[in-house]
């Protein structure tokens, strides 16, 4: 991927697209786990792409592309969240037969979207991206040891809530 960076950065248009192509999927992700409407995670992955294609000179290290395109979504993100604080729900139906597992997708995203933004933006980046705690230090602008601490803390609080959930919908105390 960095020698499709330095390309782009030299102005081959080409390179760029297929840079972007490349990560659709990944900023998809990360979009849809922060927004709630289709239109606004593509709202979010357009303005991305542009202030990456406006601003790509300024990234000195084409190695860490990714790191830095996935920061600029946060930031379209969170302005989207900023403009639209109202929750609006995210699935449309499914088709017969994807109920089982478009009902659990909703249930996951609704649960992940009731916990703190910090906690969160770490499970996403973790666990859906795959950055590694270093990766997301950079990303976040903070320090490995605070990533690791809040990690720790998401994948608690996300089981607790978890827990608390399925003893409610299934009537029992866990």
């Amino acid at each position: 991927m960095k020698h499709l960076v330095v390309k782009a950065q030299k102005g081959d248009e080409t390179s760029f697209v297929k840079l972007m192509e490349r990560n659709k999927q990944g900023m998809y992700k990360v979009a849809k786990a922060y927004l709630h409407y289709e239109e606004d995670v593509a709202d979010a992955m357009q303005e991305t792409i542009l202030t990456c294609y406006e601003k790509l000179d300024t990234l000195r290290e084409p190695q860490y592309f990714k790191t830095w395109m996935t920061r600029i979504l946060i930031n379209k993100c969170k302005n989207i969240l900023r403009k639209n604080r109202e929750l609006r729900l995210t699935e449309e139906l499914p088709e017969t037969g994807e109920w089982d597992a478009a009902q659990e997708n909703l249930e996951f995203m609704e649960l992940l979207q009731s916990m703190d933004e910090k906690y969160r933006t770490i499970l996403i980046l973790y666990y859906v991206e795959g950055f590694n705690t270093r990766e997301i230090a950079e990303l976040l602008e903070t320090n490995d040891h605070t990533v690791k601490t809040r990690l720790v803390r998401a994948r608690k609080r996300f089981a607790e809530e978890y827990q608390e959930e399925f003893a409610y919908a299934g009537g029992q105390n866990v």
